[in-house]
């Protein structure tokens, strides 16, 4: 991603964003296999990917062979597209193309939207002739590069460009937080978290490049207001709920009244009463991983 940044600081400010069509499904074996036999010598080794590759697929109780495509989600088909693209890599490099490509994501940086649709014209070409892959016209596209996304990752627009978390990712992150907190209704404040911290960290270990910290931040206070709103059920009567915001230090008149506003969950979790009791301090205490405290520290350990 620093590479890509670095291509579009240099000038570089469209992007050729190609896209395999259904690329674990379609790849050619015999293609394949002779980029494999390149590098692999030993014919064991190849007859052994051969019937990887060939392995038959069950579909409602009947196996059919498999005649084309990797696969999905197999320890060798990262490994064996990585060898099939090479070629891409090496054509690119003759052509003296700026490029990131992983697996089968590839961005090519170009100057003009004039160059990248003349690239994607001839790259499209040498894909389906040389190694019989089709582009997806629908999902490829020449354009600004903060209009796209890669591996989850997109651009601000600025001369020189900060790398940020694409949209897509932050809702497909918000979507997963949702459903792990559906799955632990009815157990305490803990043990939510515990189920929760995984998630977090593995997520902002995955987005520790990016450059706008707002994101985090927001995300930061979206978990613990949905967090307090939890709290906030916990407590059922207002009698509770008032005890409650008494046990967090608000005074008594304050605690009732906030205990008997007649809204719901959602608002309360969001309201100064909540904020009041349950600061970040508290939930830092409590263990919730916070994402911008955990890639800051990941920025001042690189």
């Amino acid at each position: 991603m620093k590479a890509a940044r670095s291509y579009v600081a240099e000038g570089k400010r469209w992007v050729v964003d190609i896209d395999l069509e259904k690329f674990f499904d379609r790849v050619n074996h015999d293609v394949l296999m002779a980029r494999v036999a390149r590098q692999v010598k030993d014919e064991r080794v190849r007859k052994l990917i051969r019937r990887y590759l060939e392995a038959g697929v069950m579909e409602g109780g009947v196996a059919s062979a498999r005649t084309e495509g990797t696969p999905q989600g197999g320890p060798l088909s990262p490994l064996l597209s990585n060898i099939l693209l090479t070629d891409l890599d090496r054509e690119l490099e003759k052509r003296g193309q700026g490029f990131c490509r992983y697996a089968d994501d590839c961005n090519i940086y170009v100057g003009s939207k004039q160059s990248g649709e003349r690239v994607m014209t001839a790259i499209t070409a040498f894909l389906e002739r040389r190694l019989k892959l089709k582009v997806n016209a629908a999902k490829s596209a020449v354009a600004r590069p903060w209009q796209r996304k890669f591996l989850g990752y997109s651009m601000t627009w600025h001369r020189k460009p900060k790398l940020k978390i694409a949209s897509p990712s932050r809702e497909r992150f918000a979507e997963k937080v949702r459903k792990t907190l559906r799955s632990a209704r009815g157990r305490s404040l803990k043990q939510v978290i515990e189920q929760l911290n995984p998630v977090l960290r593995g997520w902002v270990a995955y987005f520790r490049l990016t450059e706008v910290k707002g994101v985090l931040e927001e995300l930061d206070g979206w978990i613990r207001h949905k967090l307090r709103a939890l709290l906030w059920r916990h407590g059922k009567r207002n009698h509770t709920r008032a005890k409650n915001l008494m046990r967090r230090g608000l005074s008594e008149p304050r605690s009732w009244q906030s205990a008997t506003n007649g809204h719901g969950p959602w608002w309360n979790g969001g309201a100064s009463h909540m904020n009041a009791a349950y600061p970040k301090s508290w939930f830092d205490h409590m263990g919730l991983v916070s994402l911008l405290d955990t890639q800051r520290r990941f920025s001042f350990a690189s």
